[in-house]
């Protein structure tokens, strides 16, 4: 008897799609046709020109424009987090050029007509959670450790940080808790968004799916997971403008890694179906920006 997915039901789930084994290789491969993906589509450039100097900006204002230096490192941390839900467009852009369709940067926005988006929003949910309760967590172990010392600069307080037992003691348990928040995103979420781009499943399934992967190839996956650090942290030791680069990269290589962990759906995916809509001038405003209320185009 079939079953449906109880959060996001899209079609009767008879199994969890098949996974396979997978070795190193495979990302080196995966990294490279991801490094492959971000030469043939101009995808960067949104990155560059709109959402990491804009993030940049904000985590600088944050950190020295509201006296949280000290939560600095944990915001950029957590944003390999959220980072599987922020490179969905990506994602899709490597499954359109994987299947020979037009590749325009315009098409970033087409999950938000995708059957699936439901569920993307939701697991996106549960990762946003997770970054909130790292920073809060973070905030708590660094009060632990320095009270309410708020550094005069940041050269002051990374003298502190490296220099005395407490900011030691912050460093390890810090990264150890920032470890177990990395782990816990990566297995839920690795491939699950590929998986509800590319199949009809809904969260849960995609969820299940990707901790199956994981625990088949654990040490593959905590390979990857090294991976992504490493990239990430090169891309904001690079003034975050690195990020334009790593980000796209790891994205695109990201859809790869789950063509090689997920056995393909023998039944083709309805294509995305993007409603067009007529133009509307300025005359008509502010009567077409209401047209959605009241049904007229």
């Amino acid at each position: 008897m079939s079953t449906y997915d109880i959060i996001a039901p899209i079609k009767p789930t008879e199994a969890l799609p098949a996974v396979r084994t997978i070795h190193p290789a495979d990302l080196v491969t995966a990294l490279r046709r991801g490094l492959d993906d971000f030469r043939a589509m101009p995808t960067h450039l949104v990155f560059i020109y709109m959402l990491y100097p804009i993030t940049g900006l904000l985590i600088w204002r944050l950190a020295f424009g509201y006296d949280l230096l000290p939560l600095m490192y944990p915001l950029a941390a957590g944003f390999a987090l959220i980072g599987p839900f922020a490179a969905i467009g990506l994602y899709e852009m490597s499954r359109r050029r994987e299947m020979g369709l037009d590749m325009h940067w315009k098409h970033l926005t087409d999950v938000f007509h995708s059957p699936s988006l439901p569920s993307i929003l939701a697991l996106g949910g549960l990762l946003l959670a997770l970054f909130i309760a790292w920073i809060a967590i973070a905030d708590g172990v660094y009060t632990a450790h320095f009270g309410a010392y708020e550094p005069a600069s940041p050269t002051a307080f990374l003298r502190r940080v490296f220099t005395t037992p407490e900011g030691i003691g912050m460093i390890f348990i810090g990264n150890a808790v920032g470890a177990v928040f990395a782990v816990i995103a990566m297995t839920v979420s690795v491939i699950a968004f590929p998986l509800l781009l590319d199949r009809e499943v809904g969260v849960s399934a995609a969820v299940l799916t990707s901790i199956k992967v994981v625990l088949r190839n654990p040490l593959v996956m905590a390979l990857w997971g090294v991976v992504v650090a490493t990239l990430l942290a090169a891309g904001f030791a690079l003034l975050v403008l690195g990020l334009a680069v790593v980000l796209p990269v790891l994205g695109h290589a990201t859809w790869h890694l789950y063509r090689f962990a997920v056995e393909p759906d023998p039944g083709p995916r309805p294509p995305i179906e993007v409603k067009s809509r007529p133009p509307h001038y300025a005359a008509e405003f502010p009567a077409s920006f209401f047209s959605w209320i009241t049904g007229r185009r």
